[in-house]
């Protein structure tokens, strides 16, 4: 495939992931990123030591703090900033001249509900009504079972690029196609997002039960497979709710492929959030679950799935959904029931 211009909006993890996989297959990207420290490690050592560490890039990448000149002139832009400041990000590049026109092909492969002033937002819809007219329905959601770490030693990893424009999908589906990746693609635009943003919620409540199968012998294998279903169930439930076209969008990479890799995988921030609130009691230096979201650095992670845990529980609520899991965790990390207390209920008693 014929080298593209590429600009990565986040340096992050995963946005280094992709970054570095697009440029190993030949792209030249460039990489905005908030810090300085970042950037200078991309540009001097071809390393992210602040959220990749380890991981050698691609003399392909460069990196700025300068969104404006990241983004102008790009042919393809991928948004990767964390949801809690998505918008904020996104308003930074609207007069960009190349976006400004239309000219760019924008994805993006945050995960996550976004807030805002009427209640949580998906991604794409977030992104377009702060973008200029032209990219209303034409912005594409890519996601999968994706971690980072793998993608950027070139693991084999599937991702689906969701659209309701077929031929942009089509366009981020095929640069996607480098050296790692198997890219497929979709017109389930909302279900994407939803399966990729509730996922989380289900891996911290895995990480729970993986804590307690430690020490419990009621907890195991079984157990969590239990859990993964009925995860699913609720995960495919929401979706539907909130404007979902397919079911195969739940049994496909986008939902199950993401669910399993999200509750599994050792890289996985949500389960180890489970886990480390059972083991290491790290709830209770929050009051409740706002406490948790304005000050997740105290963690030391990011844990997207106590954010989406906030915005899933109003869903809920408006569009009169029972949600089981979603509601139990939100309960936990607002200090409304007992994590022990929360899996017994769900597990042992009749839900």
């Amino acid at each position: 495939m014929e080298a593209k211009s590429v600009a990565v909006i986040g340096g992050g993890a995963w946005g280094t992931g992709v970054a570095h996989a697009l440029a190993r297959g030949g792209h030249h990207v460039t990489i905005w990123a908030r810090e300085q420290t970042v950037v200078d490690g991309i540009n001097n050592e071809h390393e992210n030591k602040q959220y990749l560490a380890g991981y050698a890039l691609s003399k392909n990448i460069a990196a700025s703090t300068d969104i404006t000149s990241v983004t102008n002139g790009k042919e393809f832009v991928i948004i990767a900033t964390p949801s809690l400041f998505l918008a904020d990000t996104v308003k930074k590049i609207t007069t960009v001249p190349t976006i400004a026109d239309g000219n760019a092909c924008i994805a993006a492969i945050t995960k996550g509900f976004v807030p805002s002033h009427d209640g949580a937002k998906l991604v794409l819809e977030t992104i377009e009504n702060i973008l200029p007219g032209i990219y209303k329905g034409c912005t594409v959601y890519v996601a999968g079972p994706s971690h980072a770490e793998e993608v950027a030693l070139g693991k084999i990893t599937g991702l689906i690029a969701a659209c309701e424009n077929p031929r942009n999908s089509i366009r981020i589906r095929e640069l996607l196609r480098v050296p790692g990746i198997l890219p497929f693609s979709s017109f389930d635009v909302v279900g994407v997002q939803v399966c990729a943003a509730a996922k989380n919620i289900v891996a911290v409540v895995y990480g729970m039960i993986d804590a307690l199968a430690e020490t419990s012998e009621l907890f195991g294998d079984n157990a969590e497979a239990l859990l993964m279903a009925a995860g699913l169930n609720e995960i495919q439930t929401l979706g539907f709710a909130m404007g979902a076209t397919h079911a195969q969008t739940f049994t496909s990479i986008a939902g199950i492929g993401d669910l399993e890799v999200t509750c599994k995988s050792v890289y996985g921030r949500n389960r180890r959030f489970g886990q480390d609130i059972v083991k290491k009691d790290s709830l209770a230096q929050f009051k409740n679950l706002d406490d948790i979201i304005a000050n997740m650095n105290k963690l030391g992670y990011l844990s997207e799935g106590a954010v989406a845990c906030k915005y899933v529980h109003d869903i809920a609520k408006k569009k009169n959904i029972k949600l089981t899991i979603c509601d139990g965790l939100y309960r936990i990390l607002n200090k409304e029931i007992a994590p022990n207390d929360f899996i017994n209920e769900l597990l042992i008693q009749e839900v």
